[in-house]
């Protein structure tokens, strides 16, 4: 512990939640880094912090700019679950955080990592944190066989760090853990010789590093092959509907269709899809190169056509409008959408 610590003082990234104990961005930074890269994550906390400078802020925007502020950082409930977490925060609490870790955990979107992380640090709670960059060190550190993919794993690991956890800084010691697995302990070449305590590591010393953390075989990731509509109306806008906010990419807008069926072809497909999703008849013009997006557990391959309505208008459940040019930049969607206006764009 002592050698983690006295490392970490002294070579420590200077990351902008690193200069707080502010519990809001702290929580901010949680969510953000959740999936996602440091690299990537911190410019948008920092527009965040800027926009939406205190809990107050975020519970009063519009869900709508928080989506949009959000896009490109994918895992969307992540920003719908935090902008309910806020809401409940002010009306609940009066903006005032949890310090007990049950109410912390009553939270939307708000687990054992993230409840962890913002109460040891913002608090100095005794709680372990366990992100990818812990559970590989803890992995290695005691040559466990435990798969952190699996509920049973992680909880063996969690025992690992709540062990292994400094009670006197608990925060501090988190960060550091988390910083050693983010910049030595690596997932390929990591770099032992600089490791401040590899002289404790049972993979070191047995030299089994490449083995942990361990992980059992896993299935294909499948392709979901898909067509969807870009419809002009005589003024040149195009019609766009927003997802139900529950589920996958929920509360963004996006181009009508849907998967294709057994046997059916793409433009097929496009063209049922926009009749049982909007109850009108299409003429294709244009079939736009092929789109191919990859999410966590699947990936999707989009067949984007350029069409008009040629009987009846759109009618659909889901919230819709007709949008320009510009407002399709004023409104959040999924990256494979922006591939679409992109290609659009290169056609004018």
């Amino acid at each position: 512990r002592q050698d983690l610590l006295e490392w970490f003082a002294t070579v420590a990234r200077d990351l902008p939640w690193r200069r707080t104990r502010d519990p809001y961005r702290i929580w901010l930074s949680e969510v953000m880094l959740q999936q996602t890269r440091v690299a990537q994550a911190q410019p948008y906390y920092e527009r965040f912090v800027e926009k939406y400078p205190d809990v107050k802020a975020l519970a009063e925007a519009k869900l709508d700019h928080v989506l949009r502020d959000w896009e490109g950082l994918g895992y969307y409930a992540r920003a719908r679950n935090m902008h309910r977490a806020a809401q409940m925060v002010v009306r609940e609490r009066g903006g005032t955080f949890p310090t007990d870790r049950d109410e912390m955990l009553a939270l939307p979107g708000v687990g054992d990592y993230t409840a962890n992380a913002v109460l040891s640090i913002a608090e100095g709670l005794p709680l372990a944190v366990v992100d990818g960059n812990a559970v590989r060190v803890l992995s290695r550190l005691y040559e466990s066989g435990a798969d952190p993919r699996k509920s049973s794993g992680r909880r063996i690991i969690q025992d690992l760090a709540n062990e292994l956890i400094d009670r006197l800084d608990p925060g501090t010691f988190n960060e550091a853990i988390m910083e050693l697995g983010a910049t030595v302990c690596l997932p390929k070449s990591p770099e032992c010789t600089s490791c401040p305590i590899s002289t404790e590591c049972a993979a070191y010393e047995n030299g089994t590093i490449d083995r942990y953390p361990f992980r059992s075989k896993r299935n294909a990731v499948p392709t979901h092959l898909a067509a969807v509509a870009v419809i002009h109306d005589a003024d040149g806008r195009v019609f766009i509907q927003r997802r139900s906010e529950k589920g996958l990419l929920g509360g963004l807008w996006e181009f009508p269709g849907g998967k294709l069926e057994p046997g059916e072809t793409a433009r097929e497909a496009c063209v049922r899809e926009v009749r049982e999703e909007l109850g009108i008849e299409i003429s294709i013009s244009k079939e736009l190169p092929l789109v191919r997006h990859a999410y966590s557990h699947f990936r999707v391959a989009i067949h984007p056509f350029v069409a008009e309505a040629v009987s009846g208008d759109p009618e659909t459940h889901l919230k819709s409008q007709w949008a320009t040019r510009q407002e399709l930049d004023s409104v959040a969607m999924p990256v494979a959408s922006r591939k679409i206006i992109k290609l659009l764009d290169s056609l004018r």
